[in-house]
Parts: C-alpha cells; structure tokens; sequence
C-alpha cells in the first residue's frame, strides 16, 4: 500500500486550502485608489497590445524515431540543409540540436511568411532545448523544469517475490530495484529474503503544475530479513554529496558488491569440483551465474582494468585490480562494455560487459572470481571491506538529521497503520 504525506506525516489531499476572508479596512483616500486602479487598468491594456502585436507563430510536431536524421526532419518540416546548419550553427547551445534519440519530440515553428522562427527539440517531460531566431540568426538555450518533489510512503511484506510484494504495495520496479541496490551490500535478494520479511519505504514523488509524473529519490528504507532490523537513510553532507547510511553513520555502501550480476548461482566456489566439460576434478576458484545473454555485468567496485580481451578457456574477460590487493574477474563474456580496455579506470556499479558464452563452457553464464593477495575466496562469503562512514566532522550535523529521520520514518508507519485500519473498517 501507498500513499502520500506531508512533512508532518498527515495524509496529502487535493482539496485547495481555504481562502481567508479579507479583513475589511477604511478607504482613507477614495481618490488615491481610484488613480492606482486607472494605472493598473491602462498597464494591463499595454500588455495585452504587446501580446496582441507579437508574431503569430505556426507549429508542426515530429516524433523521433529510429532511422531519423536531424537532415530529414528539416526536410519534412519544409527546410533544406542550408537552414539546418544556420540552426546549428548558433549561438548556445543549438549545436546539441544535432544529438538526436529516438522518441523525443521536435517542433519547428514558422512566421507569418513562411520562415523558421524557433525550433524545439522535448528531450524528456523536464528538458527542452529551445532555439529561436534573433537578428544575427539562431540562439538555443537549453530549459530544465524544476519538479515539486512530495514525500510519500510505502510498505509491504514478501510472500514470494520482492518486485510483486512491491507492486502490491504501489511500487514501481524502478523503486524496487533501488530499494534492493541499497541494502543489497549485506543482503543477497535471490537467495537471503524470505517470506514474512517486510520492508517500508519513504520516497519522493514528482509534481509538474500539480500533476504527479514520476517518482524520485528513496529518502529513508527499512528492510526487516529475517527478524534483523536495516535502516538506510539519505544524507547529503556540508559539500552537497548525497549516499546512503545507517543511522550510526556507516556507510550502507561496502567497497565491493557482494555479486555483480541479479541472477541465480548455476555453480558455486568449489575447490573439489569436476570440470563439466574436462571431466576431470578441477578447482572452480569462482562463482558462476546463470543469466540470459547480453546481461548486464557490473564492477564489483572502483578499480583498473588490469586485462580485457581473450583469455584461454575463459573466452572474453575482464579483470579489475583493487585497493588492498584485491582483483575481481569477469569471464565468458559476449562483448566488453564501452570503453573498458587496459588500463582504464571503472567505477562501482558501471557495466564493464554483457554475458554470452565465450570460452569453454555449456552455455551463457558468468563465470565471477574474487581474489585477496593472489588467492581465491569465495566471493559469496568473503568478509568485504566497508565503504567510507559519515566523517566525524559531519557526525554532529547528521546525528541530529538521523533522529529527525528514524522518528519521521516512525511517524509515516504510524500514519499508515491508522489508515489501512481506517479502510478495513470502512470494508
């Protein structure tokens, strides 16, 4: 279940607040008043003959779509390449006019003779690149909308999976995948949940002049697995950096993911294993995840890369070299992801290549090894070491922001466990 609430954790409604009847006060100069209004009145009626005298503008829509060309567009709008390099020529920011995706919305808007006045490239319901037409020709500015963000609050106890538990509870699966991003450094969610664990959420939904459009940040989460209590909370220090933290102040991150692909384990960290396809007992110094092909293969955390290419029976492979003399690698891929090759620096969490079968294997999975001074550990098990806490001059500002949020959290449980009791008894 879901539902919005204002700072003070009351349910949000739509109603307009009461307008406040005036209060009524002495004309002490009739005259005076009735000169402000003749100057109100003759101002309003300047401005509207300015609307008036303003150019009528014609405009024509097109949506993107795959296979377009900023060329063709012009064209089908009625203009030749003459005209779209004087576009893109402008001033600001009207050269970005020639990065094009598919789906967005571009409109051109003629004068009264035909002419191109202005050009507007929608790239998203927030972001629109505005170019018009001065007397030197064409000037773009790019126009980001400020969304009203609004709390609102969720929870929900699994029975199966995670994502339905979250449906139900009125979750996107954008929220949900955040949600178990979060926690997941300390909780493996294919195979740790289960049923009865609960979790609630507060997070932000997004407002455009009035209208709820999409959903934002996730403020504060608790996940309870398996009777153990985990809080995450949102803070963004004095420097304006925002990461997750328990309320003691340690980092909700750890400096490697506990698995760098959401799939199920097809074999595990075994030293004693027989090679399926050698038939032979052979260690398996690694984890190995089924997944279909083209998956997403992620960092386990900030590093090199110390090898990317082919590597025997490991077939396409990635491997990062750590702090700590720590290094991860990454096998059986089908392609390396965008701009990993040797010597490149990665980040947690960014895509280093996709699964596929390369190598000597039986079929698509990733074949996943975590090693500590040259040997093997079992990546599943391994103790990892913890992300950076709230440095200790932050630890005043964020202890006070850490009770207002444990309690806010408290408060929304409260509101929300009065609500689903007010709508049972209404059933």
């Amino acid at each position: 279940m879901s539902y919005s609430l204002d700072l003070n954790g009351n349910p949000v409604t739509n109603s307009a607040p009461k307008e406040s009847t005036p209060v009524a006060t002495e004309d002490r100069s009739a005259s005076g008043a009735n000169e402000r209004s003749a100057t109100v009145n003759t101002e309003l009626a300047s401005a509207e003959s300015a609307e008036d005298q303003a150019p009528k503008l014609n405009w024509q829509e097109h949506k993107i779509k795959s296979g377009d060309t900023l060329s063709s567009l012009f064209r089908e709008a009625g203009f030749n390449d003459a005209i779209m390099l004087k576009v893109i020529h402008g001033e600001g920011d009207a050269s970005k006019l020639q990065r094009l995706y598919a789906g967005e919305t571009i409109a051109f808007a003629t004068d009264a003779n035909g002419d191109l006045a202005a050009v507007d490239l929608k790239r998203s319901l927030l972001e629109t690149l505005h170019i018009s037409r001065n007397e030197d020709g064409f000037k773009g500015e790019t126009v980001v909308l400020k969304p009203e963000a609004r709390p609102a609050f969720a929870s929900g106890v699994i029975d199966g999976s995670l994502y339905v538990a979250a449906r139900e509870a009125g979750m996107s699966d954008r929220l949900a995948m955040e949600m178990a991003g979060i926690f997941g450094w300390d909780i493996d969610f294919v195979y740790d949940v289960r049923k009865g664990d609960r979790f609630e959420v507060v997070y932000e939904e997004l407002y455009l002049d009035g209208e709820k459009f999409d959903t934002g940040r996730i403020l504060s989460a608790r996940f309870i697995n398996r009777g153990e209590d985990n809080v995450a909370l949102l803070y963004t220090d004095s420097h304006g950096d925002s990461d997750y933290y328990s309320p003691d102040g340690s980092s909700m991150r750890k400096a490697f993911l506990r698995t760098p692909i959401n799939a199920r384990v097809s074999s595990p960290f075994n030293m004693q294993r027989r090679h399926p396809v050698l038939d032979v007992v052979r260690p398996h110094e690694g984890t190995d995840y089924a997944a279909p092909p083209g998956t997403p293969i992620k960092a386990a955390g900030h590093g090199r890369v110390h090898f990317a290419g082919w590597k025997g029976g490991y077939g396409r492979t990635v491997i990062l070299t750590h702090g700590d003399n720590i290094t991860t690698l990454y096998a059986h891929m089908s392609r390396l992801g965008k701009g990993i090759r040797n010597g490149s620096r990665v980040k947690q969490g960014e895509t280093i290549g996709y699964v596929g079968s390369s190598g000597m294997v039986t079929g698509p999975h990733l074949h996943y090894e975590f090693r500590k001074n040259g040997a093997p550990r079992n990546s599943r098990t391994v103790d990892l070491p913890d992300a950076k806490p709230v440095p200790k001059s932050e630890m005043a500002r964020f202890s006070k922001f850490a009770k207002q949020q444990v309690a806010q959290l408290e408060v929304y449980r409260d509101g929300h466990q009065q609500l689903a009791m007010a709508q049972d008894r209404d059933e």
